[in-house]
C-alpha cells in the first residue's frame, strides 16, 4: 500500500515590484483622544462638593496648628505621626495596619452597596482631572471648542491658549506637591524655604515628583490610569452582584433608539425612549457607551445620568432612563424601594460586620494604649555570667518611650525571681515623645541561684509612672538565666 505525500516546496521570492516590501502591522491601537463634554445636574453638584471637601482638607490640613507644633505632620525623620492629639511612634505600626485594613474593609463595604462611589466622586485621580478638566474648559472652551483647537494648525492664538493652560496646570501641580511634601516636612519651614530658594535636595525631588505625577496624571493619562492602571475596576467584578446599586440603562424602555421629532410619538414609531444622542458618550470621562451595559471602565460619576435627564426633560420624557439601579432591578422593573431591600444581602452583611468588629478594636486600642512604651532586649553578648563573690548577673537594655508631650519620670523594677537585685538607676526621666535606653543588670545571690535549676527562668520588668498622674504601669515579660 503506497502512501500520499503533501510536498512541501520552497515559496518563491518575490523580486521587485510592490508586493516585495515588507508591511510593518502595529500591534497597538492608538488609543483617540477623549474630550468628555461640561455637563451640569444633581450629581455634577455633588462631584464638586466633593472636590471642595477633599481639597480644603488637603491643601489645609498642613496648616493647622496644635499645641505648638503642626496638627497634622509624617515626621520620618523623628519617626513620629502626628494626628492632632494623636502621637504615633514606631511602636504603634499595629494600628497602621488596622487602618489600612479599616479601609480596604470600607472600599468593600461601599463598593457591594454601591459600586465605585469612591472613583467617582472621591478619588484623587477624579478629583484632580475634574479641575484639570475645568481650567482647560475655562481657557480652550468645551468639547467642540478643544477639538477644533487641537485640529487647527499651530499659530499664536493656538500657542497662547495651550501655553496659557499648561500654565496654570503647572501652578496647581506644584502647589500640590509642596502640600503633600508638607505633611512629611513642617510646611511652614518649606514654604519660608521656597521663599528663599533653600530646598533641600529630598524636598526639592519630592515636591517635582508629585507635581509631575499630578501633571501628567490629570492633565494627559487621566482615563487611562482609571482603565489599564488602577487595579481596582478589574476587582470590583467580585465585589458586586445583581444587587449591588449601579450606574445602569434601561433598555427595556430605551430601545429601540433613534432620532425623532421632539412632539412625536415613539411607540407609533416603534421607538424606545433613547434618541441616540450620545450625549451620555460625550460627557463620559473613560469614553464608554453606558447603553452598552456596565463596563470596568465605568467610574460612577453619574455625568451620563445629569445629561441623560437633562434631555428626557426637554422632550417631555420621564427621567431616569440612564439611573442608578440594580441589574435585578431593570430587569424586572423594581421600584426603588424594592431594590433598596435587597441590598442587605449576605456578602454586605458579612463586610460591615467585620468593618463594625475591626473598626471597634482600632478605636478601643487606641483609647485604651498606655502612655508609655515598655521593650526589654536580653544581651546577646552572654546570655549570663558570674560575677563577684558567685553572683550571677543578666544584662539587659530597656527602653521606655513617652507617649506624652510632658517629660515624665519612671520607675524600673523586676520580678518573678526571688531574691533579683537591680543594678543601675532605678529611675529614667523620658523627653516628651521621645525613647530612652537604658543599660541596666539584674543580680542573684549564690544562694538563690543554686536554688534554681539551670536555664532560663520567667522574670517580669514593670515600668512605673511618677509625678503628677502617676501610678501607670507596663508590665514586659523576659527570662533570668541560670548557667550550668
Amino acid at each position: 500500500m503506497t502512501r500520499r505525500t503533501i510536498p512541501i516546496l520552497p515559496a518563491a521570492r518575490a523580486t521587485g515590484g510592490a508586493d516585495s516590501s515588507a508591511e510593518l502591522v502595529s500591534m497597538y491601537a492608538a488609543q483617540p483622544k477623549i474630550y468628555p463634554r461640561a455637563v451640569s445636574g444633581v450629581f455634577a453638584r455633588w462631584r464638586w462638593t466633593m472636590v471642595w471637601l477633599t481639597q480644603i482638607v488637603f491643601y489645609g490640613a498642613p496648616w493647622l496648628q496644635w499645641d505648638g507644633r503642626q496638627a497634622v505632620l509624617f515626621d520620618l525623620v523623628e519617626r513620629r505621626f502626628y494626628l492632632f492629639g494623636l502621637v504615633l511612634q514606631p511602636q504603634d505600626l499595629v494600628f497602621l495596619a488596622a487602618l489600612l485594613v479599616l479601609s480596604a474593609l470600607a472600599l468593600f463595604f461601599f463598593t457591594a452597596v454601591a459600586g465605585r462611589l469612591w472613583c467617582g466622586y472621591a478619588c484623587p485621580q477624579t478629583v484632580y482631572t475634574e479641575i484639570f478638566l475645568w481650567i482647560e474648559r475655562r481657557i480652550e472652551g468645551d468639547r467642540i471648542a478643544r477639538m477644533k483647537l487641537d485640529a487647527a494648525p499651530w499659530s499664536a492664538a493656538k500657542i497662547a491658549r495651550k501655553g496659557g493652560k499648561h500654565a496654570a496646570w503647572i501652578v496647581v501641580a506644584l502647589v500640590t506637591g509642596i502640600s503633600f511634601v508638607g505633611y512629611f516636612t513642617p510646611i511652614r519651614v518649606l514654604v519660608d524655604e521656597l521663599m528663599t530658594l533653600s530646598f533641600g535636595p529630598w524636598e526639592s525631588f519630592w515636591v517635582l515628583f508629585y507635581g509631575l505625577a499630578t501633571y501628567g496624571n490629570a492633565g494627559f493619562l487621566r482615563e487611562q490610569i482609571c482603565k489599564y492602571m488602577c487595579p481596582y475596576a478589574r476587582f470590583q467584578s467580585t465585589l458586586i452582584d445583581a444587587d449591588s446599586l449601579v450606574i445602569a440603562y434601561d433598555a427595556g424602555r430605551g430601545e429601540s433608539r433613534g432620532a425623532r421629532p421632539r412632539k412625536a410619538d415613539p411607540r407609533a414609531l416603534g421607538l424606545g425612549d433613547c434618541i441616540d444622542c450620545t450625549l451620555c458618550v460625550q460627557v463620559c470621562p473613560t469614553g464608554i457607551d453606558i447603553r452598552d451595559g456596565l463596563q470596568n471602565e465605568c467610574i460612577g460619576c453619574a455625568a451620563c445620568i445629569d445629561v441623560c435627564d437633562d434631555v428626557m426633560g426637554k422632550m417631555g420624557y420621564p427621567k431616569g432612563l440612564i439611573r442608578y439601579a440594580t441589574d435585578n432591578g431593570v430587569r424586572h422593573g423594581w421600584g426603588r424601594a424594592q431594590m433598596l431591600s435587597r441590598v442587605w444581602r449576605p456578602r454586605v452583611w458579612i463586610y460591615g460586620a467585620l468593618l463594625l468588629a475591626v473598626g471597634s478594636a482600632f478605636v478601643a486600642g487606641l483609647a485604651l494604649r498606655a502612655g508609655h512604651t515598655v521593650d526589654v532586649l536580653r544581651d546577646r553578648g552572654a546570655l549570663a555570667r558570674v560575677v563577684d563573690a558567685g553572683w550571677v548577673e543578666n544584662a539587659y537594655r530597656v527602653q521606655v518611650g513617652n507617649r506624652s508631650g510632658e517629660p515624665q519620670r519612671y520607675r524600673l523594677t523586676a520580678r518573678g525571681v526571688e531574691g533579683l537585685v537591680l543594678d543601675g538607676a532605678a529611675e529614667i526621666e523620658v523627653a516628651p515623645y521621645a525613647i530612652a535606653p537604658a543599660v541596666l543588670a539584674l543580680r542573684l545571690p549564690p544562694e538563690a541561684a543554686q536554688s534554681l535549676a539551670p536555664g532560663a527562668h520567667p522574670i517580669e520588668w514593670v515600668v512605673e509612672r511618677l509625678g503628677v498622674g502617676g501610678g501607670e504601669a507596663v508590665r514586659s515579660t523576659s527570662t533570668f538565666y541560670v548557667p550550668r
